[in-house]
């Protein structure tokens, strides 16, 4: 992946992981939902660079993906990993 790219996906996961600390009421020791950071994450990036990406958020995981070329990112922000990859959207013509 593009460095600017990866730059983007940092900043906003940093910004969405810095946001729930400064607006939730939750102890530190919290961690904010995987789901909701994996949909900010993915809507970003389709809206920013075009479909389809995907996003898996999580403590702790396996996967085996196929993605398109420069289109893939593995990071950690605090205790949670983040897998971000693009595959190629191609029309399905009806028969």
């Amino acid at each position: 992946m593009p460095a600017h790219m990866q730059q983007h996906a940092l900043r906003f996961t940093r910004s969405l992981v810095d946001d729930y600390y400064s607006e939730s009421s939750a102890p530190k020791t919290s961690r904010p939902n995987p789901t909701h950071l994996a949909r900010a994450l993915k809507k970003e990036f389709d809206d920013a660079y075009g479909p389809a990406w995907h996003c898996v958020v999580g403590k702790s995981f396996g996967s085996f993906v196929t993605h398109s070329p420069a289109g893939f990112l593995y990071f950690s922000i605090d205790s949670l990993s983040v897998l971000l990859f693009k595959t190629e959207v191609q029309l399905v013509k009806e028969s």
